[in-house]
C-alpha cells in the first residue's frame, strides 16, 4: 500500500496518529485513512491492537485495520497501523462540545445498543477491550459508533497474550472494575461495569466517580460496598439496565448478550440515525484518536500485584484487597487527574 502521511491529529507519549492519504486511488482502501506510529523499540501494544483488530475485522461497531508497516522517518524506524477515518471524533469529543454537556437519553440508548453489539463480538471471540471509555468510542459517517483502541485488549482470563507478561492492572481507573483493583481478575465483566460507567457519564457529562484522587479512588472501588451513583435524570430502563452493569460481584454482572435484550435498548425503538445526526458525524472533529497514556495504564511488576482469587470456601481473599491497594499505591503510577487533558495538534 502506497500513502503518504498527512497532517497530525494527536500524539500521545509513545505514538502519534497522523492523516493517511493514498498515493493512487485505485486501490481497493479507503482514500482517506488514519495512520498511529510509534518507534519500533515502544510498538507493543501498536502491535497488540494490530492482531487484535485481524481477529476482530468481521464486526462493524469496530473500528477496522488495513495492515501495518514499517517506515524510516527523520532517522527512526516506526511501526505503523493504518487504521478506519474516524471523522466525527469520539463520543468524549461529543459530550464535550454538547451545549448540555450531556446526551440526550435517545442519543445514549442509540451508541449503547451498538457498543453492546460490539462488546458482545468481542467476548464471543474470547477477548476483553479493557479500556472501554469514551474517548475510545468513535462517531463515524453513517452516525453509527465504533470501538477503537485495543492497545491493551487480551484474550480472556487462562489464554496467555505473549505481549504482555506478569501480573497486570490494565485500563483507566475512573472505569475500572472492584476485581481489577482488588485482585487484578480481567475479563468479559470488567469491560460491562467499565460500560456502565460510560452510559453514566454521557448522562450527567462527569466521570461516575467523583474522586480524582488515586488512592482514594482505588480504595472506594476495591474496598467495601460503594457504587458509582446512578444518574438521577436517567428514566427508569436506564437505571435499571446500570443496575445491572455496575454489580461488585462479577459473577452477578449481566453479560453483553444479556444486556442487548434488555428494554433500554431493545424496547421496539427505532435506532436509525437521522440526517442531523449524520452530518454532525461528518464534521472534523478536534482530535481523532485520543489515547493519553498516563490515563490508560498496563503495569506488569509481578512482585507488585497479584493474580490470585477470592476462596468461595474461605470467603476470603488470598491476598486481601487493603494489602494489594498499598502495593498499588507504593508502584510508580502518573497523575490521573482528568483536568490534565489530552495534547491536540492541528
Amino acid at each position: 500500500m502506497d500513502w503518504v502521511r498527512g497532517q497530525k491529529l494527536g500524539h500521545g507519549s509513545f505514538a502519534t496518529v497522523n492523516l493517511a492519504r493514498l498515493r493512487r486511488q485505485t486501490s481497493p482502501f479507503p482514500p482517506l485513512m488514519a495512520v498511529k506510529s510509534c518507534g519500533v523499540m515502544r510498538s507493543s501494544s501498536l502491535m497488540n491492537e494490530k492482531l487484535v483488530l485481524e481477529a476482530l475485522k468481521d464486526c462493524p461497531q469496530i473500528i477496522r485495520c488495513f495492515g501495518d508497516c514499517f517506515s524510516y522517518e527523520n532517522g527512526e524506524k516506526l511501526y505503523n497501523v493504518l487504521l478506519e477515518y474516524a471523522p466525527g471524533g469520539s463520543l468524549a469529543d461529543k459530550l464535550k462540545n454538547s451545549r448540555d454537556r450531556n446526551l440526550p437519553e435517545s442519543d445514549i440508548r442509540r451508541y449503547t445498543k451498538a457498543l453492546l453489539e460490539g462488546l458482545r463480538y468481542i467476548h464471543e471471540l474470547g477477548y476483553v477491550h479493557c479500556d472501554i471509555k469514551l474517548q475510545n468510542i468513535l462517531l463515524v459517517p453513517n452516525g453509527g459508533v465504533k470501538i477503537a483502541d485495543f492497545g491493551l485488549a487480551k484474550r480472556g482470563p487462562g489464554e496467555r497474550n505473549e505481549n504482555f507478561t506478569g501480573c497486570e492492572l490494565r485500563g483507566t481507573p475512573l472505569y475500572m472494575s472492584p476485581e481489577i483493583v482488588t485482585v487484578g481478575e480481567q475479563g468479559a465483566p470488567a469491560d460491562i461495569w467499565a460500560l456502565g460507567c460510560a452510559v453514566a457519564e454521557m448522562v450527567t457529562g462527569t466521570p461516575a466517580w467523583h474522586c480524582y484522587d488515586m488512592s482514594r479512588l482505588l480504595l472506594r472501588i476495591g474496598v467495601g460496598e460503594d457504587l458509582p451513583e446512578i444518574p438521577k435524570s436517567l428514566s427508569e430502563q436506564g437505571k435499571d439496565f446500570l443496575g445491572k452493569c455496575l454489580v461488585r460481584a462479577p459473577s452477578k454482572r449481566w453479560t453483553a448478550e444479556m444486556l442487548m435484550n434488555h428494554p433500554f435498548v431493545s424496547d421496539d425503538q427505532d435506532f436509525d440515525f437521522n440526517e442531523e445526526e449524520r452530518t454532525k458525524a461528518l464534521i472534523s472533529p478536534t482530535c481523532l484518536f485520543d489515547f493519553p497514556e498516563w490515563e490508560s495504564l498496563v503495569s506488569s511488576s509481578s512482585s507488585t500485584f497479584t493474580s490470585r482469587k477470592y476462596s468461595p470456601e474461605s470467603g476470603s481473599w488470598s491476598v486481601t484487597p487493603a494489602t494489594r491497594l498499598q502495593r498499588l499505591w507504593s508502584d510508580q503510577c502518573p497523575d490521573w487527574s482528568v483536568t490534565k487533558s489530552w495534547i491536540t495538534l492541528r
